[in-house]
């Protein structure tokens, strides 16, 4: 088979998806309530991953320019308004801000398509007022949070204080990042916290207009300071900064070492990770087809396979396996790769050239390791970071595909026997963020889904995110958690106090 052809392309054409680009407006950092450039006064390039071309040159910030926003951040916590206004006065300039990026959706979903090669569509319906809506939960839960009163075994009267921790550093990843940056910074803002947010390098350009917006809304100069630059200098400074209370990073595992290592070596900082995955998602013999093989596309190609909880291992069991891979490979095929902004084509390109030879080198492994090659395998085009949705089957669990975190669109089909031979292949990974379990059974959705090590379980769903439903992972795939009344607490210290009681007719 011609696998050049075997899947249906758009290349969109660059006169009506550059119709969608919205005017740059956002490049220099943003510290202290202004947008300057950086010390060195270095910058960098920010390419669209359609086109191979550059997009805008951004403010490169390094050590200095953290100092310096760092600076601004303790300046705002130690002596300004945002700790010590009431949790209700914070959720009501948050609630203000969440409307803002409501007013802006169409030119935030173009940022986020133009620099991560995400569907304008997608971000129009998912990512950005999925933003907005997290920012509200957090307004809603910013006076809602409290201490409690102790019962003491001794003459003393004891209670709790929640507070702020502090200054906080966010390390933000590039395959989300409207979606990353709010999870990290509204339950932070919630807790009273000032902070600096590292955007990755690949996709500086939405976190720019983000805090513009925050500014407009009324976010005090100095409590929200965004930093671009490289992971290797300005993520690094932050995470071995003296003056930074806690640390929150989203990305790869070998990074979040790092980050643990310099918190260690630096001032003890508090650390919260979401890291790799390499997520199963278990289809039983009583699973209706349609729906696993949709949910099994959905799980691994979403976002072109670049998510930290794609399914991407799929594990049937035997005695609906040929028939699933039949339909899977059939659909597949029908997947429409091509320029995000045009609303049929199902995903863009990947993120960056790094991104789509890492893909295409990890393909090479499968067919080497022995693995069936039924769909896909190839780069589409010349121009442009475009893979072929890829399918492998017969692959053998303690293979290089199935068990790295690839992060792209390559999914790896594995064939089990018993409900037992199942959890033990899904649990056959260093990583543990999130599974998929498809079964009519009520009896086999109970027992898998507390056999699995992982931080998420989805039945007969995936990726079904809520504001309020904690997300976070097991064993390498981090700790701490994101979304959900849990979050806040990340960002919260626990302070007892404890007066004397003289006198008292009852403890």
């Amino acid at each position: 088979m011609d696998h050049n052809n075997s899947h249906t392309h758009s290349n969109g054409k660059k006169s009506d998806s550059h119709l969608n680009i919205p005017q740059i407006k956002f490049t220099k950092l943003f510290i202290n309530g202004q947008f300057v450039d950086s010390v060195s006064g270095k910058t960098f390039d920010t390419i669209d991953p359609r086109t191979e071309e550059v997009i805008a040159t951004v403010a490169a910030g390094d050590k200095e320019d953290v100092d310096l926003a760092v600076k601004a951040a303790r300046q705002a916590f130690d002596h300004g308004p945002w700790p010590r206004m009431s949790g209700a006065e914070r959720g009501r300039i948050m609630t203000k801000l969440a409307g803002l990026i409501d007013e802006h959706m169409e030119e935030l979903a173009a940022l986020d398509t133009i620099d991560a090669g995400k569907s304008f569509l997608l971000g129009k319906i998912v990512d950005i007022p999925g933003a907005a809506n997290t920012l509200r939960y957090y307004a809603g839960a910013a006076d809602k949070f409290h201490g409690e009163v102790l019962k003491m075994a001794k003459p003393l009267h004891g209670y709790t204080l929640m507070e702020p921790i502090g200054v906080v550093g966010h390390i933000i990843p590039w395959n989300f990042p409207t979606t990353m940056f709010w999870l990290k910074v509204s339950p932070a803002l919630a807790a009273g916290c000032t902070m600096i947010v590292k955007p990755a390098e690949q996709t500086p350009l939405s976190a720019l207009f983000y805090a513009h917006l925050a500014k407009l809304a009324g976010i005090p100069d100095g409590v929200l300071n965004v930093v671009t630059g490289y992971g290797s200098t300005a993520g690094s400074s932050i995470a071995n900064h003296m003056d930074i209370d806690k640390v929150s990073f989203t990305g790869s595992t070998k990074v979040g070492r790092l980050i643990m290592q310099a918190a260690s070596a630096s001032n003890l900082k508090q650390v919260s990770l979401e890291l790799g995955g390499k997520s199963p998602l278990l289809i039983f013999n009583d699973a209706d087809l349609q729906k696993a093989t949709d949910l099994a596309l959905l799980a691994i190609f979403y976002n072109k396979g670049e998510i930290c909880v794609a399914g991407s291992r799929v594990l049937v069991q035997e005695g609906i396996y040929d028939e699933f891979v039949k339909k899977i490979t059939e659909k597949a095929k029908s997947w429409l790769v091509g320029d995000p902004f045009d609303p049929k084509v199902k995903y863009g390109p990947q993120v960056d050239k790094k991104q789509m030879d890492k893909i295409l080198k990890y393909i090479e492994h499968g067919k080497r390791e022995g693995a069936t090659l039924v769909t896909g395998g190839n780069r589409i085009g010349n121009v442009g970071y475009y893979i072929e949705p890829t399918i492998f089957t017969d692959v053998e669990e303690d293979s290089l595909i199935a068990q790295d975190e690839i992060f792209g669109p390559v999914l790896s089909v594995i064939k089990f026997k018993t409900i037992e031979d199942g959890i033990r292949s899904a649990n056959n990974t260093k990583y543990g963020l999130a599974a998929g379990i498809v079964t009519n059974s009520l009896d086999i959705a109970n027992t898998v889904s507390r056999s699995i090590r992982a931080g998420t379980i989805w039945i007969n769903c995936y990726f079904a995110f809520d504001p309020s439903c904690p997300f976070g992972g097991y064993k390498e795939s981090g700790f701490g958690r994101d979304s959900g009344m849990h979050a806040i607490n990340k960002y919260l210290q626990t302070k007892s106090v404890v007066t004397p009681l003289v006198n008292t007719p009852w403890l």
